[in-house]
């Protein structure tokens, strides 16, 4: 299960860090973030990360210089590394310094996203799972859809993450804090309602008969395959 897998950001840039960090929270993975090279190091060398998203351009200790470090203590972990030069001598020189691949910006998330579950699954040699079922609900996570009983159902990006997170995690009780700080990515705040209006929504169009996701009041949600 995804929620069990650490990554690594390494990324100074607080706009493409709060982007990159934000998505990867949203699909489940636990994700520490580190400004400048010498803190990632650092990160690096006591916490078994099972893959790593490097910027090159870094304060303090470049990418390059970082993942080299790395390699040269010992640290085996998948590397990812960003970079705004996409000429085929910087491509190499990153491979060669210990990246296990490479992606220029502007990029897609989906397509990073992509990348470092390939390079998770060739570090540990299990395959992620495309789809997701529970009961006649079914979740492509590569076609991005949803159908109940066979029939399409349109979700927004947030009721599918959410849904996806739920499916994740059948018959265990997740509480608003865990859905704010996955899908939100935000501290539980016991006056906010947006929870309970997010879960509305997604109810009324993927279980209009509650039959499969329940509340328990004060405590959260649950899903139940019917």
């Amino acid at each position: 299960m995804c929620e069990n897998v650490r990554i690594l950001v390494v990324e100074d840039d607080e706009k493409i860090a709060s982007f990159i960090v934000k998505g990867l929270k949203q699909n489940g993975y636990a994700v520490d973030h580190s400004p400048d090279g010498e803190q990632a190091f650092a990160l690096a060398k006591t916490v078994a990360y099972d893959a790593a998203v490097v910027d090159l351009m870094l304060p303090k200790l470049d990418g390059l210089k970082l993942i080299e470090q790395l390699r040269a203590g010992g640290v085996r972990t998948p590397v990812l590394i960003l970079s705004a030069k996409a000429s085929v001598d910087d491509r190499v020189q990153g491979l060669q310094a210990g990246g296990d691949d490479y992606l220029t910006k502007p990029f897609a998330f989906s397509e990073l996203l992509a990348r470092v579950q390939a390079l998770i699954r060739r570090a540990t040699q299990t395959v992620e799972p495309t789809r997701l079922t529970a009961g006649d609900l079914t979740l492509d996570l590569l076609r991005r859809e949803v159908r109940r009983g066979g029939q399409l159902i349109e979700l927004p990006p947030r009721e599918f993450a959410l849904l996806e997170y739920l499916m994740r995690h059948p018959h265990r009780v997740v509480t608003k804090t865990m859905i704010l700080e996955h899908i939100f990515d935000f501290s539980f705040d016991p006056q906010t309602n947006v929870v309970d209006v997010l879960v509305h929504r997604l109810r009324s169009k993927a279980d209009p008969d509650k039959q499969m996701i329940h509340t328990l009041r004060g405590v959260g949600y649950v899903l139940r395959p019917a």
